[in-house]
């Protein structure tokens, strides 16, 4: 039997904008009804947790999100292992296996999209960003009706940023109706969204090809594959490079960078009929600088999507774990958040950035 204690760290935000926060005697949460307890081992760090703490994230009309829960405790990419078992909960739910933190933390399982298996969009869902404790602390409780149980032989350390940036850019290859043989241009390439959407283009038989900053950025790059980089550092022209390499223009535009200048052109980089697929959300309202003109003369689709379905999650984790795709992780203490933050902001981050949270696993 696993002692647990009655108190436990988080990191929390007291108000956003307010900065981070840790509270060593922030209450361990009881299991109830249908209810799981997990112990967090890992937790990647999100740039939406980065904009939710700080106030500056952006809900689908353009405002900012108000409706967090305060104190507000973040991390929706977290990797646990169930130790208590509230009342109800199905014999096929046990006590050691890991579980995740995903951005979603319950649905309703009755609307139209979550009949449709797209329950992201279920307009009662409840996450682990806004609504619910995330995965930013010791121990967590999640509702059995809607859990990640995932196999017992993955690697825990790598796994957590498969929960919101794997099955996000999964789901990203998926919307662009990426196939075998097409050009795809991934900016942002370099990043937690980036490096993972390349391979999971790659995964399905793409010639892919990176837009970020930095000769380092391109030599990490290489090392999955990538067909070309470009160093929109020194590029004077990003799309003109980018119908050079494509021969006239990419048949999938992935954007996973989250500032107005990953946006401005990024239709312009397609090829007729191409797909330009929007993941990175900027803190401000950004527009798309494409006249309808252009998108209708030349037949191209705009898409964009919230993550995945619990389905589609579990496919993202297969992929790593059969190794087809390996996540770029760097460990760090739990109590590095706010610097990782402040490194976030400055775009100094290679891959992703995953919290150590347990003390003694």
């Amino acid at each position: 039997m696993v002692a647990i204690p009655k108190t436990q760290t988080a990191a929390t935000v007291p108000k956003l904008g307010g900065g981070v926060v840790f509270k060593h005697d922030y209450p361990v949460p009881q299991p109830g009804h249908n209810e799981i307890l997990a112990k967090i081992l890992y937790s990647g760090v999100c740039q939406s947790d980065l904009h939710t703490q700080a106030g500056t994230a952006m809900s689908a009309d353009g405002s900012y999100i108000r409706n967090v829960k305060l104190p507000h405790v973040g991390g929706h990419e977290g990797i646990g292992r169930i130790v208590a078992l509230g009342p109800g909960v199905t014999e096929d739910i046990k006590i050691g296996s890991y579980v995740g933190v995903p951005f979603i933390a319950r649905v309703c399982r009755r609307c139209n999209y979550c009949l449709a298996a797209k329950e992201q969009y279920c307009a009662k869902q409840l996450n682990h960003l806004h609504h619910r404790d995330g995965s930013f602390q010791e121990y967590i409780v999640i509702g059995a009706d809607y859990l990640a149980v995932l196999p017992d032989d993955i690697d825990p350390v790598v796994m957590g940023p498969i929960l919101c940036a794997g099955v996000t850019t999964y789901k990203a290859v998926k919307n662009a109706n990426v196939k075998a043989g097409d050009s795809v241009v991934v900016v942002g390439a370099g990043g937690g969204l980036g490096h993972l959407a390349v391979q999971y283009a790659l995964a399905q038989g793409a010639i892919v090809y990176g837009v970020d900053g930095g000769a380092e950025k391109g030599e990490f790059l290489k090392s999955y594959g990538i067909h070309g980089y470009i160093d929109f550092t020194n590029t004077p022209d990003v799309v003109a490079k980018v119908k050079e390499l494509t021969n006239g223009g990419a048949d999938a535009a992935i954007v996973v960078a989250n500032n107005q200048k990953a946006y401005a052109q990024a239709a312009e980089m397609l090829t007729i009929g191409g797909t330009l697929n929007c993941v990175g959300l900027p803190p401000d309202k950004v527009y798309l600088q494409t006249t309808v003109a252009t998108i209708a003369l030349r037949a191209l689709n705009i898409t964009g999507n919230l993550v995945g379905s619990l389905k589609e999650c579990l496919e993202a984790v297969e992929f790593v774990r059969r190794g087809v795709v390996k996540p770029k992780v760097v460990v760090r203490p739990f109590e590095d958040l706010p610097k990782i933050y402040e490194e976030l902001v400055r775009g100094e981050v290679l891959g992703r950035i995953v919290l150590k949270i347990a003390k003694d696993e």
